[in-house]
Parts: C-alpha cells; structure tokens; sequence
C-alpha cells in the first residue's frame, strides 16, 4: 500500500483530531460553535470545524473591501500573475498534505488525488495567471461628424468581493476553479467550502498566508447553508459577484437571495448526463468509456453519465460487457492496491443513493448488477460505501431515469435511430453535458450540434482545455467559466472613448 504523510487518512489512530479555522484578514481565528467532520472510510472524527458566525462574515467581507484599497489593488497584473504562480508553487511544495486533506475528507482512491485533484488545483493557478498576463481587450476606430474620429477601447476592472461557495465532491479542483481567476483578475475573496470537505480549502489559506497574499484578499470561512455561513455570505450587501457549484434547488435559494442586490452570478449546478452509444462505436472503447463516466468517483461528478442509450443492434452486447467490467471494479479502502472507488461522501448522502436504489426496483428496473452496500467485515462497514450499479428496464419518466442521484449507477435503454435518441436525450429538465460514442464522423458533428447541453464529448469524457467554456443550460446553470469565459465574468467590462 502507497503510506500517507502525517495528515493520514486513517484518523484517530495514536493522534487526537485536528482544528480547523477560518482564516479572515490574515489571520486564523475560532468562533463559538464548531462542527464534526467525518471520515466516510470508517465513520471516524477527522477534525473539528470551527464554523463562522454573521459577525466574523461580515469582518471578512469588510476585509476583503479594504484589501482592494491596499497593496492588492496597486499590484500589477504581472506582479499579480507572479504571486499566483507563488501560491501554486505553495500546493506542490505540499502536494502529499493535499493529498492525505483530499483523500481523508472524501475517501476517494489516493491515485486520483494524485492524478486529478491536486495537480489540476495546481494547474488552476497557474492557468489564469498566465490568461492575465496575456488577455487582450477590444479596440475600434469610428468616424465622426466632423471627420476627426475617435478610439473606442476595452478594459477589465476587478469586480470587487467575489463571494465562493463550493462543493463536497471535487473539493479543491472545484474551490481553485473559482478562486484562482477571481484573484487573477485582481479581486479580493471571501471563500466557504462545503462542510463536508473543508480541510484542502484549509491548507490552501496557510499556503495563501506563507506566500504573501496581503491580509483580507483571500478570507476562509467554514459553515453550512441555511442559517450560517452560507446564507450570510450570499446575502452581506458587500459582495460584488458570487459563484457556486452545487444542486439546483441551493441554486435558486442563491438567485432569489442576490436578486435585491442585482449582483453577478455563475452557477454551475446538477446535471442528469446522458451518454449515447452508436451502433458503429468501437464498442470496447465505449464500454470504457461508460464504466469511467459512470462510476468515477463513486458517481459524485456533476458531469457523471446516470442515463446510457445504445443502439439496439449491440444492447445485449453493450450491457453484458459493461456488467463485466462494473464488476471487476475495486470498492474499497483509498489507499488500497487496485482499487477504484471509495465511499460517498457521508452517510446522509449514502441514504439519498440507496434510496433511488429501492426505487429503482419498485419503479420495475432490472437490477443488472449491484443495487446495495458492500460488506467487508471490517471498520469500512461503519463508512459510506455502496455497490456500483446498473439498471435497464425503466421508462424514460421512471424518477431514477429523470432526477439526479449522484452516486455510482446507471440505467442502460436502448434506441433504434438518430433522431429519436436526440429527442431523448433532450428531454430532461438538466443539460450539462453528454457522452458520444460513434466512428462515423459525420454523425458526431451532426448529433453533437444538436443536444441541448453546454458540453459534448465524442469518443472520450471529462478530457477538459481549461480555456475553453464551462457550464450548462436549465437547470444544470447559468453562465460560462473557463479561459476568457472566466476572466470576464470575475472583470468589471468598461468602454474608454477617446476622441481624436
């Protein structure tokens, strides 16, 4: 087994738990009232969280308003840019914390912390650094009607206090996405991480502090949603912009909240992901595929494929072999040899996917494979595991084919052409993203154009250019980030003329 540096996931093994604090105007404080964060693995206390009061909200808001007055807001963009990649290098400076943080928090397999997590939190800054430094701006030349003409040019501003909520189950890839443009574009952040995963976000604030960040640029505040830190966040007057990841429903509490204020918004929420699987697919790279996009991270991906249509010429094929190869899969602990998915993120999360589970058979689906919780006779008994699953035999208004599950599952129907697919796939209240597999190129562009989501793959899922554009339509969101999508949405857009 691979051996974790000193944050070890296995918690209360010879070593009390830890403390987790917010982090406001430089400095790392507790409040009153903290809260347990646990590990799914084996149900054990990792740390105690010290969760923000209204009061210390407030004084990071205040902070990061004053930050923009100060050395920040005189830095430039190149200076800026320098202090981004300083952070950068702070997280692989400590890479195997970040590691152990990730891995501790959300029982995924260590190699994915390794692989994905980190290095694309790293890669995160280090992007929008570089997007800064070279971003370029409009520039048009009008005539006028005494014939001297003027210069109408472009420029981006900070927006100001740009307000992050992110989720549980990408934490650090999901809270740098968020905040390493932000800070790029030269605005200051007042940042909650979900409260189930709030350690990596922790040690990006003390990798913050050691780099030099100046004091209220970056504020870290820990709590929940309705009544705490959240709902005080997204509501303080004092916030310029916010972005979320999260559920639809949270989304819209969001909007409504913001609405007063006419403040900028970019949601990036659920998503009910189709993958779709032509009859002249390469078939092993499809079931591949499918395995990966349906089962990665125990199914916990805004961007998992939870509904599968293959042609009916190769079904049968296509769901023996996936069968095969779910159940080759490796449920277990994250540091073990071989393995592939952990546990979900907490218990109360496992309830809501076994839920769907006993749905699904009362809603008439053939259970494939899988369908409930894995036993190991040991303490991973006491996590948040369940099987990996598939289904056929549901209606496309079936609950589990149309509402969002977010665990390890999926159900497999069968079409008989182009057309009838398209309008399948379309039929949802989601549409984040969608999966094609086919070797006829003609048909990828064609289908590709017209399914109503803000992300397609062909022959491949989640391969992402962090230039490129990023979010859904309906209810899997509003707006675009990603490249230039991200540094004009955190920029305030502002038209200079000039006249000659």
């Amino acid at each position: 087994m691979n051996t974790l540096p000193s944050q070890v996931w296995r918690t209360n093994i010879g070593s009390a738990p830890s403390q987790l604090l917010n982090y406001i105007d430089g400095n790392f404080v507790t409040s009153a009232s903290s809260f347990a964060n646990i590990n799914p693995v084996n149900g054990k206390l990792i740390s105690d969280v010290f969760e923000a009061d209204a009061k210390q909200v407030n004084e990071a808001v205040v902070a990061a308003q004053n930050a923009l007055k100060g050395p920040w807001g005189k830095l430039s963009v190149q200076d800026r840019a320098a202090l981004i990649h300083k952070i950068a290098d702070g997280i692989q400076a400590r890479f195997e914390e970040f590691v152990a943080a990730e891995v501790a928090d959300t029982g995924r397999p260590v190699h994915q912390a390794r692989t994905l997590d980190i290095p694309r939190a790293i890669a995160n800054f280090r992007t929008f650094a570089d997007l800064a430094k070279t971003s370029h701006t409009d520039l048009f030349e009008m005539s006028t009607s005494d014939g001297s003409g003027a210069l109408n040019y472009t420029v981006r501003k900070p927006l100001g206090v740009i307000g992050v909520i992110s989720p549980w189950n990408l934490p650090l890839l999901l809270f740098t996405w968020k905040v390493a443009p932000a800070l790029a574009c030269g605005n200051t952040v007042v940042a909650k991480p979900s409260e189930e995963s709030p350690s990596s976000a922790t040690l990006l604030a003390e990798v913050m502090h050691d780099a030099g960040v100046p004091p209220g640029v970056f504020n870290l505040i820990h709590g929940f949603g309705k009544d705490s830190a959240g709902e005080f966040l997204t509501q303080h007057p004092g916030i310029s912009a916010l972005t979320f990841t999260g559920e639809s429903k949270t989304g819209s509490t969001i909007m409504k909240a913001v609405a007063d204020g006419v403040k900028e918004v970019s949601f990036e929420l659920g998503g009910k992901n189709a993958a779709v699987v032509f009859a002249d697919a390469d078939l092993d790279a499809a079931i591949e595929g499918v395995l990966r996009s349906s089962f990665t991270n125990s199914g916990q991906v805004c961007l998992c494929s939870e509904r599968v249509y293959v042609h009916r010429s190769i079904f049968d094929e296509f769901v023996s072999g996936l069968k095969v190869e779910a159940e080759r899969l490796v449920v277990g602990y994250p540091d073990q040899d071989g393995v592939n998915m952990g546990p979900l993120i907490s218990h109360g999360h496992r309830d809501k996917v076994l839920s769907y589970y006993r749905l699904a058979v009362d809603e008439g689906a053939t259970v494939v494979t899988g369908g409930g919780v894995p036993k190991f006779n040991d303490e991973r008994d006491q996590g948040a595991y369940v099987q990996p699953t598939i289904w056929t035999g549901l209606s496309d208004k079936a609950r589990c084919v149309t509402e969002e599950i977010f665990g390890p599952v999926c159900h497999i129907s069968p079409f008989d052409d182009e057309d009838e697919v398209i309008n399948r796939v379309n039929d949802s209240n989601y549409g984040l993203a969608c999966a094609i597999w086919t070797t006829n190129l003609s048909r990828a562009h064609r289908v590709s154009r017209q399914i109503h989501v803000g992300l397609v793959w062909v022959n491949t899922w989640y391969l992402r250019d962090l230039r490129t554009p990023f979010g859904g339509v309906k209810l899997s969101g509003l707006g675009r980030e990603g490249g230039r999508f991200s540094m004009d949405f955190y920029s305030d857009i502002a038209n200079i003329c000039i006249k000659i």
